[in-house]
């Protein structure tokens, strides 16, 4: 997987190198990012020979709490999303590790740079492909907050989506402005990548290990069954409930 240069150099690691940078260099600052409810930091990663980066930072103690998700736990749903997204080999979310920080544990993401004017509204129609992918990820994981904005036009020319601490809810919670395919057949390349996303699940695999410290037995079966379903009718869901939408939209 190319990830494109590390931030702020010429260097392009891969993706192992990065998940170390992440997980074990030296967090120099942290500036915080205004970012609705929870608490977001902007951190430089001083790389040593390799550089300095950009990561973004979200702590547990940051953590709003909320009526309908566990408190405390939405940063292992973020390291989870991302966890999924590679199994599948979708590799969109981008690379997130679990490490201790100025605020204490929480998760740590590589800054993905963008076009900050590019949203999934303005992209929809030109990267269908990449959209729908996202659509079928979602309906897979629950996501209750697909915001125009969590869409990303990296530099790279590749599409990014951010923003999954509302994932795995054991009952349904998908609210998305990707409604677009409602009711659509999902393409057969992504059928056949949850197919053997389900193989994986199924079997003694790392993921179903990895998976295991991050949620509950019950979200892990909610999860395999969400799988099931869309691999049994092989369509996008539909909304089926009235809030759909995330509010605000973008």
């Amino acid at each position: 997987m190319s990830n494109g240069s590390w931030p702020g150099s010429n260097w392009c690691p891969d993706l192992a190198e990065i998940l170390t940078i992440l997980r074990d260099a030296a967090i120099e600052s942290a500036e915080l990012v205004p970012s609705g409810s929870n608490y977001v930091f902007a951190v430089r990663l001083n790389a040593g020979e390799a550089g300095k980066g950009l990561g973004i930072y979200k702590p547990r103690r940051g953590e709003a709490p909320l009526w309908d998700y566990p408190n405390g736990d939405l940063y292992k749903r973020e390291a989870a999303a991302y966890v999924v997204c590679e199994a599948v080999g979708w590799s969109f979310v981008p690379p997130t590790v679990i490490r201790d920080g100025p605020h204490g544990v929480g998760t740590v993401q590589l800054y993905i740079e963008h076009d900050p004017r590019q949203t999934f509204f303005s992209l929809r129609d030109q990267r269908s492909w990449d959209m729908q992918r996202m659509a079928a990820y979602d309906a897979a994981v629950n996501n209750g907050d697909r915001k125009g904005g969590h869409c990303l036009l990296g530099v790279d020319g590749r599409i990014w989506g951010i923003d999954h601490g509302l994932t795995f809810h054991s009952e349904n919670k998908l609210r998305t402005v990707i409604w677009d395919y409602a009711g659509d057949p999902i393409p057969e390349p992504f059928l056949a990548d949850l197919r053997r996303l389900a193989a994986l699940l199924e079997s003694g695999s790392d993921l179903r290990e990895q998976l295991r410290e991050l949620l509950t037995p019950q979200e892990i079966g909610a999860f395999r069954q969400r799988i099931e379903r869309l691999l049994s009718g092989g369509r996008f869901p539909t909304a089926g409930y009235r809030r759909s939408v995330p509010w605000p939209p973008v």
